[in-house]
């Protein structure tokens, strides 16, 4: 009986401590207003902008406010789930309205390349559709998209899914050079139409474990995107995957863009100065890829396993890698996760934040976005926790896009206070004629060169440590002309552009056999020695 009387005194006491500590007010009480924001951001940027914003709107309105954020994933998949929910709502509108739902109209209402004509009366089907979806104000239940690239940002403006919030004509004298540039070293800082705004600055680079490379018997600190090729790095090395996040793909092509800007130095810009460069960007990629322990499928574990020393080193989003280095230092500063962007190896770009078509809280949206963008939602982004304006949990370790906090006056507050991207941005201009149309395609190839076919690379690059690089396996080993600059150009980005699935998986296969064979020549030519 004393036996039976303890287990279920157990067992009460089990299933009442949650009662016990069930906080005492309601997290899910009813506000006066609701605002619904999908987005990419940790939990720490929605902690500090969720507390500072519901007492900004409190203390502007006299009411409360609850933020309802959507986390679906990274920027990949939101672009999936917003492409999904618009299609359904449009589609569900247009049969609403007696109109026959066809394969001409589901490729075409959210297809930026079908241009309405002049006049309604002479459009074609498919211009109907687009027409008809740009004048909508169907809506998906969600107000905001906040955080992720300008790519991710500027696909969505285009398919018709963001809106112009107003801002820019309402807030003209943030919009300048002197405060928020509309384009910074090749890179743009928001759209002219105001369909999306850069809220603060990122770049791209390199995280590493200290304790790490010194396990690794590394005397010299890494410096560029090359080091990530080191073969005292197999296994060592923590890439994201670039079809999932598309700040992983932007990340990789600073690698491409950076080698071709080397070449056009040297050969000037043309054709094949350009396909030089793509090749020789590729072949990084490629070997960091050989060295990779993992691509992960969000491009915030990077720093997390680096610094709890699972990957000595690996590529990260500056603020990922700032803040983790943050969240791992000791009493005395010191840290064991060192973050550093190569010497002109990467652009300046924004995250940005964009008001959705058919947002049910648009006046509480805009209010948000204003917030944001002033001086005291800026402050967010990089003041130290306890400053004045500052975070009050989480320093952030992101650097704002108003160009006013770079004063010396604010130097004290910010936690990087000897970083100004609008300094370093000198050193780095982004073409985007010569890779921005190809960020699918680079992503592309990137999954079917080292993802899909890592097995095989990773046995090859081994074999080819193993045998110090006999120059005919390296050679096979790195011949990417199946996926050189033309074939990027052409063949690969006219499949991925198609609507044929069917023609990319094909594509995908063809692709993945030939590397598969390549790797295991190049395996079998350097045990031979050759």
């Amino acid at each position: 009986m004393f036996r039976v009387a303890a287990v279920f005194g157990v067992l009460a006491i089990v299933v009442g401590i949650p009662f016990l500590l069930k906080p005492k007010q309601n997290l899910l009480a009813k506000a006066d207003d609701t605002l619904v924001i999908i987005s990419p951001h940790n939990e720490a940027i929605r902690f500090e902008f969720t507390r500072a914003f519901t007492a900004f709107y409190q203390k502007q309105t006299g009411r409360t406010v609850r933020i309802d954020w959507r986390l679906v994933g990274g920027t990949s998949e939101i672009a999936k789930y917003l492409k999904s929910e618009y299609y359904a709502v449009f589609r569900r509108d247009w049969e609403l309205n007696g109109r026959k739902w066809t394969p001409e109209v589901e490729a075409a209402f959210d297809n930026s390349q079908v241009k309405p004509s002049d006049s309604p009366e002479t459009d074609t089907p498919a211009q109907a559709a687009r027409r008809a979806f740009l004048q909508s104000d169907v809506g998906i239940g969600i107000d905001l998209f906040f955080g992720g690239g300008s790519y991710d940002f500027i696909q969505q403006a285009n398919a018709g899914r963001l809106v112009d919030s107003g801002l820019i004509q309402a807030k003209s004298e943030w919009f300048t050079d002197a405060s928020i540039p509309q384009a910074v070293s090749g890179e743009t800082f928001y759209d002219k139409a105001g369909r999306w705004i850069g809220t603060c600055v990122s770049s791209f680079g390199i995280c590493y474990n200290s304790d790490s490379l010194q396990r690794l018997g590394f005397t010299e600190i890494p410096a560029n995107w090359k080091d990530l090729t080191n073969p005292k790095l197999i296994k060592q090395v923590a890439l994201a995957d670039p079809t999932k996040s598309g700040s992983a793909a932007k990340a990789f092509e600073m690698i491409i863009q950076q080698q071709m800007q080397e070449q056009v130095a040297k050969l000037g810009e043309t054709p094949e100065a350009l396909a030089a460069g793509w090749t020789a960007g590729l072949q990084i990629i490629q070997q960091a890829g050989a060295n990779s322990r993992y691509f992960t499928d969000a491009a915030g574990k990077v720093p997390l396993d680096v610094s709890a020393g699972d990957a000595a080193i690996g590529m990260s989003i500056d603020f990922y890698g700032r803040f983790q280095s943050e969240a791992v230092k000791l009493a005395d500063g010191s840290s064991r996760l060192q973050y550093f962007t190569p010497a002109s190896g990467s652009s300046t770009s924004v995250d940005p934040i964009a008001l959705m078509r058919g947002a049910p809280n648009r006046g509480i949206a805009v209010k948000f976005m204003e917030f944001v963008l002033s001086p005291e939602g800026q402050k967010l982004w990089n003041f130290k926790v306890g400053t004045p304006g500052g975070p009050v949990r989480y320093a952030l370790r992101r650097l704002p896009i108003l160009k006013e906090l770079y004063q010396p006056e604010y130097a004290p507050f910010r936690s990087d206070p000897t970083v100004n991207p609008y300094e370093e941005a000198g050193s780095f201009y982004y073409h985007s004629a010569w890779t921005g149309n190809l960020l699918r395609v680079l992503s592309f190839i990137i999954r079917i060169m080292s993802l899909d076919t890592h097995d095989e690379q990773s046995a090859a690059w081994q074999a080819l440590v193993d045998a110090n690089f006999p120059p005919q396996a390296m050679a096979k080993f790195s011949d990417l002309s199946g996926v050189d600059y033309a074939a990027a150009q052409g063949r690969i980005r006219e499949v991925l552009r198609s609507a044929d699935r069917i023609q990319e998986v094909q594509l995908a296969k063809q692709l993945g056999d030939h590397f598969r064979a390549q790797y295991k020549e190049a395996a079998r030519l350097a045990k031979e020695g050759k």
